[in-house]
């Protein structure tokens, strides 16, 4: 069976693309890697455009090979890879919206970001002014005797992002659901595309607020692979703790609200003050509570200090205190079990097929964690343990939060403690040559995935992939069978980023 070193031998490989290569190939052979996601020989990390040509991030999960391929498209068009591999689907429909470029054989030409709002067409390639509304979205019609349509959102009850739900129900069991997202669309793509260091860093930071320190860290990392800058220790350490707080609040949070969706708000109540106090010691050691624009390309923007140090001791003291004991009223509270425990099942070949990242992945078998697979710095140097369970519902998803915070609370002493002394900071010197870089960085929701290409001094092209865009299909998958009043604990329990998708 070919791995991607045998298909990197079969196009052009780009210089100064770095660490992975990639590859500019022919349409064959871009339609025979098509084939090896079909045959789930290998998974899809991501999938992108340019004006005139499309990228397909791939990696080997036999030998842990990744690998990026390029094909030109002089027509506009390209083999559509969606096609063959489903969970291509929405990032096909974005570089259509976005480029203009065409998938050949496509399934599915329905707009996904584009709502007919931006006075154009295909901005970021043959610009086409509109000047009349667009027509109506199609969803897709309802079938079956007996069955009816429910629409929720894009606005909702709660002060969260902006999604449309449409439900097709058979009484109260959900036969279908189809979402509409791209509301919050920001044009991150097209902001990025020419800015200098400084702005591009700020950008990436911004693409979902839950996911700061990760976003900018995957993006520093993208940038000082390319242009192969080297990061001070205390910086590389420095970062993984605000990694680790921002996992640390964001599960804390998300078991809270799970609880809180299957009328258990006590929970809410008490993991809300914990998640509280783990933001407000972020906001003592690095100056923000989500630590925005902490992390910057070649290195961080602030030191830690005896205070800082002092005040995330303090809430790491304070949710091991009252851990067991929420714990345990978790997993001992009859209602609460009855509502999780079975609800909401994501089949592990389904997580495997979309290369699910994160607890959604792990808690359906899918145990890849970026941190672990490469074992980047300073992971190399600290022991944790990847919890995966195959249970896949509701009560899984928590569960992998559960074991997830108790790692992070144990990488945050060891960090601590092992945390060297040094400079912060290195002045990022671009290449006069072109460069490009990726990176794949674990956020709390799971991998997120990096690539940009540097030339003049500036950020030509930026791709940012959140691991929502492999996530969100899921969740249609797995409300099927169930009622609809579980919905918003299979949605919470999925938590994905309406943000990170719209872009």
């Amino acid at each position: 069976m070919p791995s991607l070193i045998d298909l990197n031998l079969e196009g052009l490989q780009v210089a100064r693309h770095r660490p992975w290569p990639r590859t500019v190939v022919d349409s064959a052979v871009w339609s025979f890697a098509v084939k090896m996601l079909a045959e789930r020989q290998w998974q899809l990390l991501s999938l992108w455009g340019e004006p005139t040509s499309v990228h397909m991030a791939l990696f080997d999960p036999r030998s842990g090979e990744f690998g990026i391929v390029s094909l030109d498209c002089p027509h506009g068009s390209f083999p559509s890879v969606a096609a063959k591999h489903l969970p291509a689907l929405r990032l096909e429909r974005t570089i259509t919206d976005l480029f203009g470029l065409k998938p050949a054989g496509a399934i599915d030409d329905r707009p996904w970001l584009d709502h007919g709002q931006w006075g154009v067409h295909t901005p970021l390639g043959d610009r086409v002014e509109i000047d009349a509304p667009s027509p109506p979205y199609r969803f897709l019609p309802v079938e079956g005797a007996g069955t009816h349509q429910v629409a929720v959102g894009p606005v909702h009850a709660g002060i969260i992002e902006p999604g449309h739900f449409r439900f097709t129900v058979s009484g109260e069991t959900v036969v279908r659901l189809e979402q509409r997202l791209g509301y919050v669309h920001k044009g991150i793509d097209g902001l990025i595309a020419g800015a200098d260091l400084a702005r591009a860093a700020k950008l990436a930071g911004r693409v979902s607020g839950d996911s700061t320190v990760a976003y900018a860290l995957a993006f520093a990392r993208a940038v000082e692979t390319a242009a192969e800058i080297a990061v001070p220790a205390r910086a590389v350490w420095l970062r993984a703790l605000c990694a680790e707080l921002e996992r640390l609040a964001n599960h804390l949070g998300d078991i809270g609200a799970i609880c809180n969706d299957a009328a258990f708000a006590i929970m809410l109540a008490q993991f809300g003050v914990l998640r509280e106090n783990v933001l407000r010691a972020a906001d003592t050691a690095f100056g923000h509570r989500l630590m925005r624009d902490v992390v910057i390309p070649g290195g961080v923007a602030r030191d830690l200090d005896d205070t800082g140090i002092a005040a995330i001791r303090a809430a790491q003291a304070g949710v091991r205190k009252q851990w067991p004991k929420l714990i345990a009223l978790y997993e001992d509270t009859a209602s609460l079990q009855d509502r999780t425990v079975a609800t909401g099942t994501l089949k592990p070949a389904l997580a495997d097929q979309y290369a699910a990242g994160g607890f959604v992945g792990r808690a359906s078998g899918r145990g890849f964690d970026a941190r672990r697979a490469l074992a980047y710095a300073p992971y190399d140097e600290l022991r944790f343990d990847v919890p995966v369970l195959s249970e896949g519902d509701v009560d899984a998803r928590v569960r992998i939060r559960i074991a997830e915070a108790e790692q992070s609370l144990a990488l945050i002493d060891q960090i601590l403690e092992q945390l060297p002394r040094g400079a912060i900071h290195v002045a990022p010197t671009l290449p006069a040559q072109g460069c490009e870089g990726l990176a794949l960085v674990e956020g709390f929701r799971g991998d997120i995935f990096v690539w940009l290409r540097i030339a003049n001094g500036v950020v030509e092209r930026c791709h940012l992939r959140d691991p929502s865009w492999f996530q969100w299909p899921l969740l249609e998958a797995v409300i099927e069978g169930n009622i609809i009043a579980d919905f918003p604990l299979c949605n919470k329990s999925f938590n994905c980023s309406y943000s990170g998708v719209d872009l």
